[in-house]
């Protein structure tokens, strides 16, 4: 599929959110969408899928002129959109989800299971898939459920499929699949729009790269003619000189221990030491047990055996609210289900886990709320209109640098992150590194799980990696490379 949008503008009352964009894909071609959040990136796509109306400008496909009232139009043209956040139904099967608003019917409006079903697996297996059509969706892990999303997809025999961060939640292999999969249909005539932030990606699969700044179309790039360098600064509009800032910090004393954690079928035999102004990387294959073992930690998951020490002695978390008068906090993968309350306010989010450091007789203060809101909405950057918008309209980066502020808050002596920068810009990203630089300053220790392998190796002082629910290897920073962990992740080394 050719497609071609030009002079599109949108605007949302008074606030124009694209001005004059613009995207050209060919035939047969992988196209990365790029731009930090906010960029309006999500916005032309909608426009595209018909979930939004343009303004004005046009939409050309195959040369031909288009107008889409909905997503049923965009469909009926093959034009499937992967959304970021899945669009799944937890207490459905996946062949119900897959197959949802379009069942196949037998006489008398009887469901044709059978033929679903079968369709459905032979989706599932093109993915490497392992698992049954009748499971329910809330069975099956986060990368698992991205995958059906994309069998979807495979379903409707999609001319233009746009994927939007679609490996946020895959493995190392899972996405070598993935691109093996994209790389197919390309050849086979099927155009994508690929939306990510992961530079590597972007330069390892597309063909073209169009760059978004503020609403607007700034360049369109061959991937080969570009370099990472010239596509940040187009996208921030400055030179980004350090990917990845780190500040060298003396550690102090073992603040936390953990011996012997174990949770059957989730991990187990977990030793590992935590210090003061320390930086301990997780990093493992997806089912490693790195995510479990954070939760137990925090006592939002309980565990079998194994013992946890603060301060030098030994304590009992089995709450999180436990876990937070012990001075630890968890910033967790998921932060649009387990993070925040998409519908409160900034202001509400920030200021749930301390509360009652805001009241007084029982009663809330809110002059102290905002003075305090106020100060870490200017010390992180988080780029909002006001205090009280709710926090589902802000974008993904500003969203995370919120549930960074609501622990903050809080004044732990552990953070633990759990995929920190997991949806986020290379601005965002750099700017929470920045937050991470200032408390491991501070003495803070700090735990990052991180699917990001150079993620990893530039902001932690050392690395745990786990292998099959179980720590294969601790590394010092100044010894790891990413064929070192690699190695250790996928069961080598020692």
């Amino acid at each position: 599929m050719e497609l071609e949008m030009s002079g599109i503008h949108k605007s949302f009352g008074a606030v124009q959110v694209l001005k004059n964009a613009q995207i050209k894909v060919g035939k047969k071609e992988i196209h990365a969408l790029m731009g930090e959040n906010g960029a309006g990136k999500s916005t032309l796509m909608k426009i595209l899928t018909g979930v939004y109306s343009k303004d004005a400008g046009t939409i050309k496909i195959n040369g031909e002129l288009q107008e889409f009232q909905s997503i049923k139009d965009s469909e009926q043209k093959k034009i499937a959109f992967i959304h970021q956040e899945l669009n799944l139904l937890n207490e459905m099967s996946i062949v119900d989800n897959m197959f949802l608003g379009k069942e196949m019917k037998k006489k008398f409006g009887i469901l044709h299971q059978k033929q679903m079903t079968k369709l459905v697996k032979e989706k599932l297996q093109l993915l490497g898939l392992d698992v049954s059509p009748k499971t329910l969706i809330k069975n099956i892990a986060v990368g698992e459920r991205q995958l059906v999303e994309i069998a979807k997809a495979l379903l409707m025999d999609a001319e233009l499929i746009i994927m939007d961060e679609p490996t946020a939640a895959l493995t190392d292999k899972e996405i070598d699949l993935l691109f093996q999969i994209i790389r197919d249909l390309r050849d086979k005539g099927v155009s994508f729009i690929y939306i990510s932030h992961r530079m590597e990606e972007i330069f390892e699969l597309c063909d073209e790269i169009t760059v978004m700044r503020d609403g607007s179309f700034i360049s369109q790039k061959s991937t080969k003619d570009t370099s990472f360098n010239e596509i940040v600064k187009m996208m921030v509009g400055y030179d980004l000189d350090d990917r990845f800032p780190r500040v060298e910090v003396d550690p102090g004393e073992t603040i936390m221990s953990v011996r012997g954690l174990t949770k059957e079928g989730k991990f187990e035999d977990i030793h590992f030491d935590l210090k003061k102004g320390e930086v301990l990387g997780f990093s493992g294959l997806m089912g490693s047990g790195r995510t479990d073992v954070m939760h137990a930690i925090f006592g939002s998951v309980p565990f079998d055996s194994g013992t946890i020490s603060v301060d030098g002695k030994e304590v009992k978390i089995d709450s999180p609210i436990k876990a937070k008068n012990l001075g630890i906090g968890l910033i967790t993968e998921d932060r649009k289900h387990e993070g925040l309350i998409l519908d409160f306010s900034v202001a509400d989010n920030m200021v749930l886990p301390s509360i009652k450091n805001f009241t007084h007789k029982k009663l809330v203060q809110p002059k102290k709320i905002a003075s305090s809101v106020a100060e870490y909405i200017q010390k992180l950057n988080v780029r909002t209109p006001n205090q009280t918008i709710e926090t589902k309209k802000l974008s993904g980066g500003n969203q995370q640098k919120i549930v960074i502020a609501k622990w903050l808050l809080t004044n732990p002596k552990i953070l633990i992150l759990d995929e920190p920068t997991r949806g986020v810009d290379v601005g965002a990203k750099k700017e929470i590194y920045g937050i991470i630089n200032r408390l491991k300053e501070a003495g803070v220790a700090i735990i990052v799980v991180s699917s990001e392998l150079p993620e990893v190796l530039g902001i932690c002082d050392r690395i745990v990696v786990m292998h099959e629910k179980r720590i294969k290897k601790i590394i010092p920073r100044e010894e790891a490379t990413q064929e070192i962990v690699m190695e250790y992740a996928t069961g080598g080394g020692e």
